[in-house]
């Protein structure tokens, strides 16, 4: 009975192992002449998989642009006089447009992304992009790669980490 019931959990783990290897072995984005579409899935966050491909292709910096069905996105509208975001999150909606770059901070990739999302009634909401997980169905972002690696930094008195033209500066 004991090795009945060692075999089944083994298969259960294994069962599960395969699932989730499957899962992450879905290709999520593919080279264009321009740079990378990629195609999110349920449960992908956007920052995650945007700073992935920033990192495992050396992009130099970018932009991109999006459409799809959001699971949840948290919007952040910025209080110059507190110098942060006010949150607000928002699930279930469809992102009419997603916009944002992706530049580089101490060897990071990082990434300044806006949108706007719709409910089930076509109310629309928007602003800077806090945080975003794909709901159901997907999300498709197309990245425009340019060649200079370029670099954000604080800049004050908004103390707003803002992308560098100039990388003297």
């Amino acid at each position: 009975m004991k090795k009945i019931l060692f075999v089944f959990i083994a298969i259960l783990l294994l069962t599960k192992s395969y699932a989730q290897e499957k899962k992450s072995a879905i290709n999520r984005y593919v080279k264009t002449p321009t740079g990378y579409l990629m195609v999110l899935r349920e449960g992908d966050s956007i920052f995650e998989a945007m700073e992935q491909l920033a990192e495992k292709e050396q992009i130099p910096s970018a932009n991109f642009y999006g459409m799809g069905f959001a699971g949840s996105v948290t919007f952040g509208f910025y209080d110059y006089n507190k110098k942060q975001f006010n949150p607000k999150e928002f699930k279930r909606v469809e992102m009419g447009s997603l916009t944002g770059s992706i530049g580089w901070t101490a060897g990071k990739p990082s990434l300044h992304i806006h949108g706007v999302a719709t409910d089930q009634e076509f109310k629309a909401y928007g602003g800077h992009v806090l945080a975003m997980v794909v709901g159901t169905g997907s999300m498709e972002i197309t990245v425009t790669v340019h060649s200079q690696k370029l670099e954000r930094k604080i800049e004050q008195p908004l103390n707003a980490n803002v992308l560098q033209l100039d990388p003297e500066e």
